[in-house]
């Protein structure tokens, strides 16, 4: 279950995004958390496995009628492929009215949508 970002998650959700390269640098990292808290057209989701625990954490941009997948990182253990198709499928149900897109390094996620 995808639920947005709070500021109660925000060690939760450091932790998961320092499994990205980009941010295994503590400033980057901060700068991010920053930008999603100041800007709205930056969204961070967390993702829930069925047992309720956080497993992901997903980075949307929405420009226009697009949602722009920013980056997904999950925790060890669960980097599989379902759980992306998870973490997708919820994203387009809870917004319809956008079409889902992608930066170049997360455009391989796409795949897994059903179209």
């Amino acid at each position: 279950m995808l639920i947005q970002y709070k500021k109660d998650y925000e060690k939760t959700a450091m932790g998961l995004l320092s499994y990205l390269p980009d941010f295994k640098n503590l400033a980057n990292l901060k700068d991010e958390m920053h930008l999603n808290q100041e800007d709205n057209s930056f969204q961070l989701y967390l993702f829930r496995d069925s047992d309720a625990n956080i497993i992901g954490v997903i980075g949307t941009q929405k420009e226009n009628h697009f949602i722009i997948i920013r980056y997904l990182s999950l925790a060890p253990g669960y980097r599989e492929k379902k759980y992306q198709r998870q973490i997708l499928e919820e994203l387009i149900q809870n917004n319809p009215q956008y079409k889902i897109s992608a930066v170049p390094e997360y455009t391989y996620i796409l795949k897994l949508l059903k179209r």
